[in-house]
């Protein structure tokens, strides 16, 4: 069942502002919080995590009715590839190396940036690109 296109862009915009807190922070404990939330949206898909959760409850009912639906399995990819560079952060900050931490936290801000503001989806593209390539070695 496709999913309202609305509300991956939605977590994309309160993951921007989460991941820019921690880099400006370097606060293990928010980074710990957003990689939680990755980890429910690769595993239940974006709609379980707490930003989908926020959306269904608090956001959708003010919006009118979805115009643009979306498969979910790519933005679920995204949340898994966030989900890894969230883990990486955590390590960065948490054990170090302090540089570790804010590479990979930058590298997912980045992302959910380009899908906030742009409603460019890098995690979904690589998802595509995936299913593309290993169509043609199938």
């Amino acid at each position: 069942m496709d999913i309202d296109a609305r509300g991956p862009r939605f977590g994309a915009a309160v993951t921007t502002v989460v991941l820019a807190v921690v880099m400006i922070t370097g606060n293990a404990w928010l980074l710990a919080w957003q990689t939680l939330a990755f980890a429910c949206g690769a595993a239940g898909g974006v709609g379980r995590s707490p930003y989908g959760w926020l959306y269904r409850k608090a956001v959708r009912p003010r919006l009118g009715p979805p115009t643009r639906f979306e498969a979910p399995q790519p933005p679920r990819f995204a949340q898994a590839v966030g989900l890894v560079f969230a883990v990486t952060g955590l390590i960065g900050f948490v054990a170090g190396p302090g540089w570790l931490g804010l590479a990979a936290t930058g590298a997912a801000l980045a992302a959910a940036f380009l899908n906030a503001v742009f409603g460019y989806c890098l995690g979904c593209e690589m998802y595509l690109l995936t299913r593309r390539l290993t169509a043609r070695a199938g």
